[in-house]
């Protein structure tokens, strides 16, 4: 059987541990094949995934600005309708469809970096309103949060997620910021802002002591929201955390076994990620015998 060979596809994209994480998985379960990266701008998205047969590629993740005109080039899931993004596209039966394992990736690092972080929340602040944010706010739907706020520098992207999802979502300008944390149970940082490379992320603070704050930016790992968060005793779950769950879905769809996030393979990408900008090539992962029989049940 040839190699396989999956990708992720961003623009930018040389920032991505995801090539790290899944070539691990594929070291560590005797897989021939092989992820890679591919910088891919806007205009040329949609030509290049309608022939991603033609790459070479069974599958690929997708990653900012791309998470949203995937939708149009694939066929998506209940899923990703729902969210009206898509970061997941694998072939089955010749029809490249498409998926959102952001969603679970959000709430599996929630669930194990802030315990219990749900348990009475009625109120949320969300920063951004992309497909990052498309995600989050249908995990906190999912989670019966009432009041889900939605601050955009562009109030029209924000309303247009009110309108997708419904008035749970509350659309606010930026400086309506620090009011609405006051409130809130939980905060959300979606935008790139604070990611290595671009504008910091300046925000006031100003919030109860039970505030949960979520940086989905995870590089660099620690971020200036993420530091300031802790300085005031408040609990947080970083981008990294998010990046390793929402990868189990794509491997499994590509693959056909479900691979396991681990503190060794949040260690390696922790380590890379303090090495500097640029991803280094995953190293050994403990090896399996290699097979090319497929799960039963598993989506090609």
């Amino acid at each position: 059987m040839s190699a396989k060979s999956v990708c992720v596809i961003g623009y930018p994209v040389k920032h991505s541990r995801s090539p790290l994480i899944h070539n691990y998985w594929i070291k560590q379960h005797g897989i021939d094949a092989e992820y890679r990266t591919e910088e891919v701008p806007p205009q040329d998205f949609p030509a290049f995934v309608q022939s991603l047969r033609e790459h070479g590629y069974v599958g690929a993740n997708v990653t900012v600005p791309h998470k949203q005109a995937s939708m149009a080039v694939s066929e998506p899931d209940a899923r990703a309708r729902a969210v009206g993004a898509a970061n997941t596209l694998w072939y089955a039966d010749g029809v490249l469809r498409s998926t959102n394992s952001d969603v679970e990736g959000f709430l599996a690092n929630l669930d194990g970096a802030a315990p219990g972080w749900d348990r009475g929340l009625e109120s949320a602040v969300v920063l951004g309103a992309g497909g990052g944010a498309r995600a989050a706010v249908f995990a906190l739907m999912q989670r019966d949060v009432q009041r889900i706020h939605v601050i955009n520098r562009t109030i029209a992207r924000a309303e247009a997620l009110q309108k997708q999802f419904g008035p749970r979502v509350r659309p606010a300008g930026w400086d309506e910021t620090t009011g609405l944390l006051g409130g809130a149970g939980l905060l959300v940082n979606t935008t790139t802002l604070g990611m290595e490379g671009c504008p910091p992320l300046e925000i006031n603070l100003r919030c109860p002591a039970s505030l949960v704050v979520a940086d989905l930016v995870y590089h660099p790992l620690l971020t200036k929201l993420l530091t300031a968060a802790r300085e005031r005793g408040l609990r947080t779950a970083d981008g990294l955390g998010m990046l390793l769950h929402q990868a189990v879905r794509g491997f499994e769809l590509w693959f056909g076994v479900r691979p396991q996030v681990t503190p060794e393979l949040r260690a390696m990408i922790e380590s890379d990620l303090g090495k500097g900008r640029e991803p280094t090539r995953a190293p050994a992962a403990p090896e399996k015998k290699r097979t090319s029989k497929r799960r039963k049940g598993a989506a090609p």
